[in-house]
Order: structure tokens, then sequence, then C-alpha cells
């Protein structure tokens, strides 16, 4: 039997160790900008439409993350259902200026937006109207794939063009890693796993930088141990009237 899955296993840790050896300098950016929105008051937002809605989702409401974080959900464009209406919603162009007004992103929020290629009208609008209400914007993309591209938005830009710092997936062109012999189309996507661990990073950091501060870092405990839920409860209370969907 051809160990295909151990080729695959090599190749995301190739990736996740690029990741780690150029984009430090990216992800600690990215971790100022959302500490220093929780000290001043804040929320993080994230958002992505399909596939990328499950990477923004893993770092909200749950055991330890931060609690000041509110997934935007579009339940038109995240795929959960009605697949093929959503792939055709995230391109359409206003619906994310929408988004951000109904959602009220405002500084001194900030807001993490990922999007493999950032070629969607939805992410590119979300992120130009963010950066327009004066709220830092970060982007979790694949830089080779966006350069890759042409743009389809009507500005001609994509969503690296309007974020204050781009953190690297650094995926392969597709979205793949590996090929079978004879086969034309790849597989072994990257972007769910390496847009998790990036977004992780980045809450790790900023906690750290929080506790740096002489702020104790807001952060959820699973909900299987004891105390817990008192523990939870006080951040539930502190961000219940900010965070939409919890």
């Amino acid at each position: 039997m051809i160990k295909k899955y151990q080729e695959y296993f090599d190749a995301m840790l190739e990736i996740i160790e690029e990741i780690r050896t150029t984009q430090g300098k990216e992800i600690e950016i990215a971790a100022e900008i959302a500490s220093d929105a929780i000290a001043q008051g804040g929320i993080i937002h994230t958002f992505g439409t399909g596939h990328s809605h499950c990477i923004s989702e893993d770092i909200s409401c749950r055991g330890g993350t931060l609690a000041p974080i509110h997934a935007i959900l579009e339940p038109s464009m995240t795929g959960s259902t009605e697949i093929m209406k959503a792939y055709r919603m995230e391109k359409l162009e206003g619906a994310g200026a929408i988004i951000v007004e109904y959602h009220r992103v405002l500084p001194p929020d900030a807001i993490i937006i990922v999007s493999n290629s950032g070629n969607n009208a939805a992410s590119v609008d979300v992120a130009r109207e963010a950066r327009a209400r004066g709220v830092k914007v970060i982007a979790v993309s694949s830089v080779t794939t966006a350069r890759s591209l042409k743009p389809l938005h009507s500005s001609g830009k994509m969503l690296i063009d309007f974020a204050d710092v781009v953190v690297d997936n650094c995926g392969r062109l597709g979205d793949i890693c590996l090929n079978l012999e004879g086969m034309k189309q790849g597989l072994g996507a990257t972007s769910t796993v390496t847009g998790a661990f990036i977004l992780h990073s980045i809450c790790v950091q900023a906690a750290a930088n929080l506790q740096e501060k002489g702020i104790e870092p807001p952060v959820f405990w699973n909900g299987m141990l004891e105390g817990s839920a008192e523990h939870n409860q006080k951040y539930i209370d502190r961000y219940w009237n900010r965070i939409r969907n919890a």
C-alpha cells in the first residue's frame, strides 16, 4: 500500500515550519494589534467565508482561547448549508460593508479576516470597510495564491491590499500539497490546518502581551474543568453586548 498520508504529514509539517521561520514578525505584529485592542476595551472580530469560516470560528468561545473574540458567521456565506449559494454569495460586492455595519465593527476593535485566496468580494469588502472605519485589519492568506490570480473585485484589489498586516499561510496555488500519479488535480488541502495554527499562535502571543502589560489575559477555561462555569461566566457577562453569537 502506498502510504500517501505520510507524504501529507511531511508536507504539512514542512509548511508549518515555513510559517514558523518566515512569519514570526507578522504574527508578532498581529498579536500586538489584538492585545492593544483588548487592552483598550475592544474585541477581536474574525471573518471568513466557505471553509475559512471554520478557521475564524475555531478561536471563538473556546476553552484555552481569548474570551473577547467574536466570530462573524454570515449564514449565507459559510457554506454550512446551501453550499452552491454560498459560493456565489461570497462573490457579491457590497455585502461585506453591510456585514461590518451590522456587527458594529469600530475602534478600538480589530478584525482578523481569513481567506486563502483573498480574492472573494466579501473578504475584500469587509477589509476595506473596516479599514475605512479605522479598525486594524489582520489578514491570513496565501500570498503565493493572491499574487497568482487576477483580482475579481471591481476595485482591482485583494484582501492583502487592505490589511495592516498579512500573515502568509505559505500555501501553494490550488490549496494542495501533493499529487497522485495520473491525476491532474492535486489534493491534500493545507489552509485549514495552517490557518488554525496561525490564529492560535496570534492568540497565545496576544495573551502574553497582555500579561506583560499587567493585564490578566481574559481566557476561557475548558468547560470540563472544575470551576470553569463560574470563571467563564464573568467573561460572558463582560462581553455579552459585543459578542453577538455568544
